[in-house]
């Protein structure tokens, strides 16, 4: 086995194709490197239940890290860790998100919420279980101000998983983070670890990986901070990446 024992992979974006699928080639080049005894697990800003059916379709038996780190699990349903975001916060953010008026949803642990879908009239915010708050509006300046706004506030991690949104995990709650914990629970260091990714929530990640990937499609900032760039997630870039640098 080479030098490389981890390969954290984003999902939208970069390993799911824009029809949301994995391709042939990337599953057949992840099973080589499971084959080879290389650990490779998700790493995402989807929600467990979302991201579920690519780990069963793939047959992962390996770590899963969910809703940015709030969720990181030893393997699927197996949880090892789960990082909440305060009621409170959670109100000032949905607060926010109504006075610009744009699209906004929350994940708790049950369920993702958005403006449409809210919580009903007899609930309240204090039963449920957050994890993470999301904002998106294709406006640059009203963007902009959120964001200056919640950076105002400090004790929030600030990320985006396009260019139109805003995520919004508790503090310290990163997929750099959780990779980490991951690798103390593997015993893996960080600089045998590939990340994979291509918007700003992989960004952290991506720094601080023993070889950080942009995808072809990735933001610039992404990109200005990976060690290689590769295609884009139409091209089959998991398995170029696998097979130039894992195997």
């Amino acid at each position: 086995m080479g030098k490389y024992k981890l390969v954290a992979l984003d999902m939208d974006g970069t390993l799911l194709n824009d029809r949301s699928e994995i391709s042939k080639e990337n599953a057949a080049w992840i099973h080589k490197a499971l084959d080879s005894g290389v650990t490779v697990c998700f790493s995402t800003g989807r929600g467990f239940r979302s991201a579920l059916p690519y780990a069963e379709q793939l047959e992962l038996d390996t770590p899963m890290i969910t809703v940015n780190g709030s969720e990181i699990w030893h393997k699927p349903h197996v949880l090892h860790q789960r990082t909440y975001m305060s009621e409170a916060v959670l109100g000032r953010l949905q607060q926010l998100a109504q006075q610009y008026e744009t699209w906004y949803w929350a994940y708790t642990i049950e369920d993702v919420y958005n403006k449409e879908k809210w919580i009903g009239s007899d609930e309240t915010l204090e039963e449920k279980h957050w994890l993470k708050f999301g904002f998106d509006t294709p406006d640059d300046a009203v963007r902009a101000k959120i964001r200056r706004e919640i950076e105002s506030w400090g004790g929030l991690e600030i990320t985006n998983s396009s260019t139109t949104n805003i995520e919004i995990n508790p503090q310290g709650v990163s997929k750099a983070n959780a990779i980490r914990e991951v690798c103390r629970l593997l015993d893996v260091d960080m600089s045998q670890v590939i990340a994979v990714g291509d918007s700003l929530n992989d960004l952290a990640a991506i720094r601080e990986a023993g070889l950080g990937v942009a995808m072809g499609n990735a933001q610039d900032e992404v990109k200005a901070a990976a060690d290689v760039v590769t295609v884009t997630n139409n091209e089959d870039a998991i398995a170029r990446v696998i097979e130039q640098y894992v195997l």
